[in-house]
């Protein structure tokens, strides 16, 4: 556990913020879908930390996007810069940087990963193609930041963004990929996941089931996988597609 500083906080619309966070001296590192457990103080009723994936990474920062989702989320936005915030990290496994061509698919929250990672096949040399979908264009909470690592493209419900229809319907996203990573609604992952299998693409899936403790103690954020039951806590939140079979079929 340890004591960040909030040294930057922004509003991104209705639903969404983000909070930079400075560690005292010098941080462990990161992988790119890595998430952190963040505790709520001052809150009598919110008694379990929130899990928040870590959508960047800079020298002693971590820059969280965090989506106001119950009274847990509600208090964190309260958070100020000076304020100091107690956190957990890292955790879980995260995603793979493998692949020189890659397409990396964010909806809703699960946007939120996918700027680390991009900036992670960055240090390797490989520019990913870049595929944020939402139902409008003000739910897509973060846009352009990611447009300096890599092809950005939109697909809106609505069409007020990019094309029209889901990411899986977007004229780019059946091309020539030899990694997916993928982040967002289940049911989003699903079709994402089931289209990759179909056509023999590697693909990473981050689960986004209910957690609490962070560390596989509580067993509340269980994934029926091919090997078993696991702790998406602990044993991902990204998962290999290959192994997920079960879930793909739930």
């Amino acid at each position: 556990m340890t004591n960040f500083k909030v040294v930057d906080r922004q509003q991104l619309g209705k639903q969404y913020f983000t909070l930079t966070l400075e560690h005292p001296s010098k941080m462990e590192k990161i992988e790119a879908g890595q998430f952190v457990e963040v505790e709520v103080a001052g809150a009598k009723d919110v008694f379990l930390r929130r899990p928040i994936s870590i959508h960047d990474v800079e020298d002693n920062r971590i820059k969280l996007l965090v989506q106001v989702v119950g009274k847990g989320t509600r208090k964190l936005a309260e958070l100020k810069t000076g304020n100091t915030v107690n956190v957990i990290y890292p955790l879980g496994h995260g995603f793979s940087i493998t692949g020189q061509r890659p397409l990396l698919v964010g909806g809703g929250a699960g946007i939120a990963p996918l700027l680390h990672l991009a900036k992670s096949y960055n240090a390797k040399g490989v520019r990913p193609t870049i595929l944020l979908g939402g139902r409008t264009a003000e739910l897509i909470a973060v846009k352009e930041e990611f447009r300096e690592y890599g092809e950005l493209l939109f697909a809106t419900e609505d069409g007020s963004l990019g094309e029209k229809g889901l990411v899986t319907q977007h004229s780019r996203f059946a091309g020539d990929y030899d990694h997916i990573c993928c982040c967002g609604p289940t049911p989003m992952m699903k079709a994402v996941a089931r289209y990759a299998r179909e056509k023999g693409t590697s693909c990473e899936v981050s689960l986004e089931n209910m957690m609490a403790c962070g560390v596989g103690a509580c067993l509340c954020c269980v994934c029926d996988t091919d090997e078993g039951h696991k702790c998406v806590c602990k044993e991902g939140p990204v998962f290999d597609i290959r192994k997920m079979t079960k879930w793909m079929k739930n």
